[in-house]
């Protein structure tokens, strides 16, 4: 059995399964013992042609074969058939529940957890979780239960039985066993170490196996299959290795106790012979004594099944713990309360941050106002801090008290799903399920009109391509997205954000993969749509953002300029530089593809 906080109450909420299952296995294991009776009176009756039934003697002939031995056989026969069924319904039954159960929550946990977490615990480490770990962890839950009830109920139940027999051959069977009990304990911890060991190997190999199939393009176009091949060959041998020191510890137990249970039989036909020539048993006594003792080997085969269970389940359930006891870094703050509907008006004020764990602060006094309805442009060089800046308005990482504030109010002061509740995220990378493309675009409604899908893909300027496609809007999508380009991808993930219809749209470097023509059109249509709301566009090109209302020009995490795009050509250099660099660049580019 398997016992801590997050299992528990699993015990409590199917006690009337794990009840039930009880019952049967208690008729089973009482059904089974009545079995070498049956026994001792079939072989006297074939000795002597007379047997003791109730403290009378009886003539063993065929009448007495079928009506005191086959009839009951067949009884208990039936009985035994229907009881295991049960035990296997409520044991197996209430384990998969269990494993259902605390894999919703798993999930549902995994949903609250912050961004940071995920930065640090690899893709392949939590699916562990959610395979093997939880696998485990429901085998212990029902086999175990099943292994240390019916031990123990067939054990005490065969062990009195044997006593009443002979107290003294009774004893010397239990010698070996404590040898047992005791050595089993040892190597169940040695055991634990090691799959332990085991889990985290498996969890490296997922890791690299995940990552490589992610990036099986980039593999193939650096011709680095040999490599990675070689890599993966490092961690499967690390992970056979575990194994294989997991089952020599497991193999090494097993032979233990067939050893002491061998050793046992021994004892019994050596010490049980000697009573049947005293004349103390007669041989359906020792028949009967070995067919109690033959009852308890299932017992005692479980006492090293569920130590080695036992040490892979509490493994695997401390993983799953310490995911489930693992605290999002990003929370409400105690004295949030609930807001009207978020109008857009957006205020940075003095604001510096850092990441966890970095030493240089990414953003350094930064202040400016976005008004509601105002389309504004974030603009600068990689690195200026762009996409940090509406991570921090997203509330994706923690924010200092009186520095970000949604409509006049601290944003740590709104409940986080009120912030993201009224905003609409186009992100750098544009990550599409593998679903149809009518639900992708409908991803952030309850409730999917195929007119507005429609409408939205409009607006993003990809209705035709995806018209083009074989199925329409009810082409399924490959892995993120892979079965199309970085441009549709990017135009269905603008789709997206348009039929939230939210009161802050961001989009982060969202028309990078489109040609010029297609840019133009998507701003203007979101221009048009837009009217009234909120509209963030980064971008590294100015071309993208030189028509909006204002301009936020970062440079080093700081705010270098805020205003117009005329405003910001005479006011800072660093940006009328950036803008003649650009056109140098676009002039380039225009004759080079006049020459070919």
């Amino acid at each position: 059995m398997l016992f801590g906080r997050q299992i528990n109450r699993y015990y409590i909420k199917y006690a009337p399964m794990l009840l039930l299952g009880l019952l049967a296995l208690v008729a089973v294991d009482y059904f089974q013992l009545v079995i070498p009776e049956l026994y001792n009176l079939v072989i006297n009756g074939i000795n002597k042609g007379i047997v003791e039934l109730d403290g009378t003697l009886r003539v063993f002939d065929m009448t007495f074969l079928l009506d005191e031995i086959c009839r009951p056989l067949i009884f208990i026969i039936l009985a035994i058939v229907l009881g295991r069924f049960l035990w296997r319904i409520a044991f197996f039954g209430s384990a998969v529940k269990m494993e259902t159960d605390l894999r919703a929550r798993m999930f549902d946990h995994c949903k609250e957890l912050s961004q940071q977490f995920y930065q640090v615990n690899k893709v392949g480490n939590l699916m562990s979780l959610f395979t093997n770990d939880l696998e485990t962890v429901q085998d212990c839950f029902g086999s175990g239960i099943l292994m240390f009830a019916d031990a123990l109920i067939l054990g005490v139940l065969a062990l009195y039985k044997m006593a009443r027999m002979n107290p003294y051959l009774t004893l010397l069977t239990l010698i070996p066993m404590a040898f047992l009990l005791i050595i089993g304990t040892i190597v169940g911890k040695n055991m634990q170490k090691k799959w332990e060991k085991r889990q985290e190997a498996f969890s490296s190999l997922s890791d690299f196996s995940q990552e490589s199939f992610s990036g099986i393009a980039v593999i193939k176009a650096f011709v680095k299959e040999t490599a990675e091949l070689m890599a993966f060959h490092k961690l499967n041998k690390e992970n056979e290795d575990a194994n294989v020191s997991y089952t020599r510890v497991s193999t090494m137990l097993n032979i233990l106790v067939t050893l002491f249970v061998e050793s046992v039989i021994c004892v019994i036909l050596g010490y049980g012979g000697y009573l049947v020539h005293e004349g103390i048993f007669n041989p359906g006594d020792l028949m009967e004594f070995i067919g109690y003792f033959t009852s308890i080997v299932w017992p005692i085969m479980a006492v090293s099944q569920l130590i080695e269970m036992a040490s892979r389940g509490k493994a695997s359930l401390e993983r799953i713990t310490t995911l489930l006891t693992a605290l999002p870094d990003v929370t409400d703050a105690p004295d949030v309360k609930d807001m009207p509907p978020l109008k857009g008006n957006i205020t940075f004020s003095h604001l510096t941050f850092r990441y966890p764990g970095s030493a240089v602060d990414e953003l350094v006094d930064i202040s400016f106002t976005i008004n509601a309805g105002e389309n504004v442009g974030i603009i600068g060089k990689t690195g200026a801090g762009k996409t940090t800046l509406v991570d921090l308005l997203l509330r994706t990482y923690n924010v200092p008290n009186g520095t970000i504030f949604l409509d006049g109010v601290d944003i740590n002061k709104i409940p986080i799903k009120t912030v993201r509740k009224y905003s609409a995220y186009v992100p750098q990378d544009n990550f599409l399920f593998s679903d149809t493309i009518a639900n992708n675009i409908a991803f952030a409604c309850e409730q999917s009109d195929p007119e507005l899908i429609r409408k939205a893909a409009c607006l993003a300027d990809v209705d035709d391509n995806i018209e083009a496609f074989t199925h329409g809007y009810e082409t399924i999508l490959g892995e993120r997205g892979v079965t199309v380009s970085g441009g549709q991808k990017q135009r269905i993930s603008i789709a997206r954000s348009i039929m939230k219809d939210a009161a802050i749209l961001i989009l982060d470097d969202s028309v990078s993969a489109v040609d010029v023509k297609t840019e133009k059109k998507i701003l203007e249509n979101l221009s048009a749509l837009r009217r009234g709301k909120t509209t963030i566009f980064i971008a590294h090109r100015v071309s993208t953002v030189k028509s909006l209302d204002k301009l936020i020009f970062l440079e080093d995490g700081r705010v270098a300029a805020v205003g117009t795009h005329s405003e910001l050509l005479e006011s800072c250099p660093a940006y009328r530089t950036m803008v003649e660099l650009q056109r140098l660049d676009d002039a380039k580019s225009a004759a080079y593809e006049g020459q070919v």
